[in-house]
């Protein structure tokens, strides 16, 4: 039987860790998923934070609270999130690692994407070239493709991206991932290109091609940059949470930080502006105060709040 967690955090950030540090504390058990330098806080130094004296480093900041979060009861697994789906009244939360069952979610990540920051790029964005797997990959299908990427993102990317595509080529300078993954990817008809990586995009009105840095060039209609972890655009697309509805780019909450999934939470700069760690921490104490009380209810049973 697989095991099922009260909590899973999806992000080690302010708002991660501060949603582990209140959800554990209302008895709940509390899984965080994430790396704590994908945070934007890790290189970030903070001075305008109440109780901070001078200037803090993110990366310390971000330590203290992991331990923190740990000494109190809550496990952290530094590895990237692969996929969560709904499973009847759960949520099943595959990693690098496999799988486990969540009875709520917070989602933590962020909302930066990282570009390529090569030539044909920009112009050819909503041209052949996404950010969001998850989003556009029925477009292309029977297509030839290719995914950007060293990182777990990339790698779940390419395998998706096989159901729909004719070809699928993954360009990475040196993957890192977890054995599991990689060994997906080997049996796979994924074509990896390791120790490669993109000098140019190629095309006018549309992509036509990938200019590899080796000279070698690769003739694909779609390319998929996807430089780290899942982003708000892929899990919002992949569970059904509803998008802030002016701008498309963060999840939308109310001020219990539910989202429009009940069960599933959110908290930080996922939720939008203003991008700040003081904002970030107060939304995942809400968040995880709110989770847990949500996933205790469910362990009573309807009609014994």
């Amino acid at each position: 039987m697989e095991e099922i967690i009260d909590v899973v955090i999806i992000g080690a950030g302010p708002a991660g860790l501060q949603a582990a540090v209140h959800a554990v504390r209302k008895k709940a058990s509390v899984l965080v998923v994430g790396r704590p330098e994908q945070s934007s806080l890790y290189r970030a130094h903070v001075e305008n934070y109440l109780g901070v004296d001078g200037v803090a480093a993110g990366s310390d900041l971000l330590r203290i609270g992991a331990a923190q979060a740990e000494r109190f009861g809550a496990r952290l697994l530094t590895e990237d999130l692969l996929k969560i789906e709904p499973r009847e009244e759960l949520f099943a939360v595959e990693t690098e690692s496999g799988e486990v069952l969540a009875r709520t979610i917070i989602l933590a990540t962020g909302t930066s994407r990282k570009k390529l920051k090569v030539k044909g790029e920009k112009e050819l964005t909503g041209r052949g070239v996404s950010y969001c797997v998850d989003c556009d990959a029925n477009f292309f299908r029977n297509a030839k493709v290719a995914v950007v990427g060293d990182k777990s993102a990339a790698v779940d990317g390419a395998l998706t991206l096989t159901r729909y595509a004719a070809e699928v080529h993954l360009v990475a300078r040196r993957l890192d991932v977890a054995e599991g993954l990689r060994g997906k990817l080997a049996a796979s008809t994924v074509q990896l290109h390791e120790g490669a990586w993109v000098k140019e995009i190629l095309g006018e009105n549309a992509v036509t091609g990938l200019l590899l840095e080796d000279g070698s060039t690769l003739a694909v209609e779609g390319v998929f940059v996807e430089l780290g972890a899942k982003g708000a655009l892929d899990l919002a697309a992949s569970l059904g949470v509803q998008m802030d509805m002016e701008t498309f780019s963060h999840i939308a909450v109310n001020r219990l930080q539910e989202t429009s999934i009940p069960g599933i939470y959110a908290a930080g700069d996922i939720c939008g502006q203003p991008y700040q760690m003081a904002k970030a921490v107060g939304e995942g104490c809400v968040a995880g105060w709110e989770a847990a009380n949500y996933a205790n209810s469910r362990k009573r049973g309807p009609g014994n709040d």
